[in-house]
């Protein structure tokens, strides 16, 4: 039978498995906050910050003489077996919760201060000797522990995150190169334009996303600010002198990241630009991702009665009715998972803007959005890479017999006959089905078949020179 152990808060007492690690306050929050239904545990980068920080607090503590020694020492040990995975199962809050986070890091608390009472020999609940309060959570507020790590944690997830949009804008460059000498129509509102490379197309994939890169960083170095030694609004009640400069200098160690102390500790307890900020980078690079889907999957449209210029990996079956239709499914899925993402933003955004006086309580949610929505665009570039940029092969032939019938190759004609005399030839060939070609040349004589030959080369048609 599983013994039991009774824990206590000024609101009464309850009883908790002896199998726990979390105490009294995570387990008042399950009872509270059934609203996701995903715990914190789902954020495994989320639950090691939340052990770095305590880490960091109990090294600062110690060496301002505030903790003793012997239970800084066990509180920093627990906190390296919490960072390694082995206790997140043990923490259990729902993402989303009132109290600004307390209850994240109650959890937090509780977890390591039981672990630290097992390796100082007590049992789990014995708080007289290394207490969720009093000494992991020394010298700290919710209100900059748990941003702290909300920040070390979005900090390391975005690094996995652009590996992954960074090698999806590889594989676009590769296809570019492989896609070079392949001649395909331009098209601007859906109508033809003029003539280009297909590997100029699949490049510009590749550089449309390199740019977002540059903006990950840019919000990677503002999220590097963090308020630890604010505590409560910014005042840093109840931490010693030094603390702040002190906990910062050892997360810095901690976690490899190039933190830094925010210069107004009140202004910093209460600001989420930050967050608003790399909330609009994930929205403007999910509307460039979809964006790139929907190409392709006009490009792939067809096969017969579309575009039809490239073949995207068929998947699966694409009908339950229609037998032999296969699906654009990987670039829909994207699609979809933009959309959330976009989503995501406006939530961000009215959860920053409803932040009031010294703290905005609403960062759960805020912490919750971006979270997903980066988990989210990591797995869209992991599978539109894997599962269809990887595999996709043009139809030659087909894109360049597209340009040599095409009415758009007329504009080529501009300075060599005048705008005038080429709006007409494109204006017979559409309404004839002539050819660009036999009209100027063969039934009008507006140019030689040299000065034809000389104007639609290949390479002038993908790196056009001026001509006249």
């Amino acid at each position: 039978m599983t013994t039991s152990r009774t824990e206590h808060d000024f609101l009464g007492e309850r009883l908790l498995p002896d199998t726990a690690y979390y105490g009294i306050q995570t387990l008042r929050a399950l009872e509270n906050f059934a609203i996701t239904g995903i715990p914190i545990r789902a954020e495994p980068l989320f639950v090691q910050a939340l052990a770095f920080v305590k880490k960091g607090a109990a090294l600062a503590n110690r060496d301002l003489g505030v903790l003793p020694a012997p239970i800084a020492d066990a509180i920093a040990a627990a906190c390296d077996r919490v960072a390694s995975g082995e206790f997140d199962h043990q923490f259990l809050t729902d993402m989303i919760q009132g109290g600004a986070g307390t209850s994240v890091n109650m959890n937090a608390n509780e977890v390591i201060a039981n672990v630290a009472l097992e390796l100082m020999g007590h049992q789990k609940g014995e708080y007289q000797y290394c207490h969720p309060n009093n000494h992991v959570n020394c010298s700290q507020s919710t209100n900059d522990a748990y941003p702290t790590a909300f920040r070390i944690a979005l900090n390391n997830k975005l690094v996995g995150y652009r590996e992954t949009l960074n090698e999806l804008a590889e594989a676009f460059a590769q296809k570019g190169e492989e896609f070079r000498d392949i001649l395909k129509m331009g098209r601007t509102q859906l109508q033809d334009a003029v003539p280009m490379s297909m590997g100029d197309e699949f490049r510009a994939f590749a550089t449309n996303l390199r740019e977002e890169l540059l903006r990950i960083d840019d919000s990677r170095r503002l999220i590097d600010e963090i308020n630890m030694g604010a505590t409560a609004i910014g005042s840093r009640v109840n931490a010693p002198t030094g603390y702040p400069e002190a906990v910062t200098e050892h997360l810095r160690a901690i976690t490899g990241l190039n933190l830094s102390l925010a210069g107004d500790l009140f202004e910093a307890t209460y600001d989420t630009g930050a967050y608003v900020q790399l909330s609009g980078v994930l929205k403007r690079t999910a509307v460039k991702l979809s964006k790139i889907c929907n190409d392709l999957r006009l490009l792939s449209s067809g096969p017969r009665t579309g575009l039809n210029e490239i073949n995207l990996p068929p998947l699966q079956p694409g009908s339950s009715i229609m037998p032999g239709k296969v699906n654009p499914v990987v670039p829909e899925v994207v699609n979809q998972t933009a959309f959330y993402v976009i989503g995501a933003d406006l939530t961000v955004t009215m959860a920053a803007e409803a932040g009031q006086l010294q703290l905005n309580v609403m960062e759960p949610v805020i912490s919750f959005a971006l979270f997903t929505s980066i988990s989210y665009m990591t797995n869209a570039c992991r599978t539109l890479r894997e599962k269809c940029v990887l595999g996709i092969t043009a139809n030659k032939a087909h894109a360049e017999n597209l340009v040599r019938n095409s009415i758009g190759i007329v504009t080529q004609l501009n300075p060599v006959i005048g705008y005038e005399a080429s709006a007409e030839i494109a204006k017979e060939a559409l309404r004839t089905g002539k050819s660009v070609h036999d009209i100027a040349v063969t039934e009008r004589g507006l140019l030689t078949q040299e000065k034809w030959d000389e104007i639609f080369t290949f390479e002038n048609l993908i790196r056009p020179v001026f001509i006249r």
